[in-house]
């Protein structure tokens, strides 16, 4: 692909860009919260509990409070948003269970096979917000072929803050320009371009669900824009 012969390592977001949040959330609310009777709108729980999201990540970025992993702040969205929800009966270990529904996501129908595709040209690295156990837990139940798991909990940094995307490419000895950002979020492949990242938009036109709206892809100047990843892997020549 012109501009991209120096590529050697791709760098993926996951929630959203590999994995269905909203449904595998949903699927685990309706499980465990409607085994105790209780008949809720499992997206708007998903929603609501993903809403609470970067704030959460904020309140660490700002320097508000120390490092925290994603679980511990997921498990404390969860109990405000089951407050929320009239949910406020459930044991420490349905609880526990419930905040471990970010482990057991399912992939997007084209993930698996377009990555072992993207793998065997390039060194492919999960870039993510999720901390270590959770991208590992999820990896080993769907299948996901990652050469490295890496991503904020390495570096200390939530995304978009640059320590994020730098200590990615120097843990895979590249420098900036020979690593591929690819995501279904813009804000995370203009910070990561920022960093001097080569930058791969993919379209994911339900992760919020049907009522989703998207921002024009062509604003952003990407350097590919594509359906899915088997469509990326073509346009790599993997």
């Amino acid at each position: 692909m012109p501009g991209l012969g120096s590529v050697r390592a791709l760098a993926f977001d996951v929630f959203g860009t590999v994995v269905d949040w909203r449904s595998g959330v949903a699927r685990d609310a309706a499980a465990i919260l409607g085994a105790r009777g209780l008949d809720l709108d499992w997206g708007a729980f998903a929603d609501r509990w993903r809403a609470l999201y970067q704030p959460s990540l904020e309140r660490v970025r700002s320097g508000e409070r120390p490092w925290t992993r994603l679980d511990d702040l997921h498990r404390e969205s969860l109990l405000q948003v089951l407050e929320e929800f009239g949910a406020r009966s459930l044991s420490e270990a349905e609880i526990e269970d419930l905040n471990r529904a970010w482990h057991r996501l399912d992939p997007w129908p084209d993930a698996v096979e377009g990555l072992g595709r993207l793998k065997r040209r390039y060194v492919i690295a999960t870039l993510s917000n999720g901390n270590v156990s959770l991208l590992v837990d999820m990896a080993k139940r769907a299948g996901l072929p990652w050469d490295a798991v890496l991503g904020a909990e390495v570096a200390r940094a939530y995304k978009p803050l640059p320590e994020s995307y730098l200590t990615t490419a120097r843990l895979l000895d590249c420098r900036p320009e020979e690593c591929l950002m690819v995501a279904a979020h813009h804000h995370d492949l203009v910070a990561a371009r920022s960093c001097g990242f080569r930058t791969a938009y993919v379209h994911r036109p339900r992760e919020f669900g049907p009522a989703q709206k998207d921002d024009l892809p062509a604003e952003h100047g990407h350097d590919l824009v594509v359906a899915d990843f088997l469509e990326l892997a073509d346009a790599l020549g993997a």
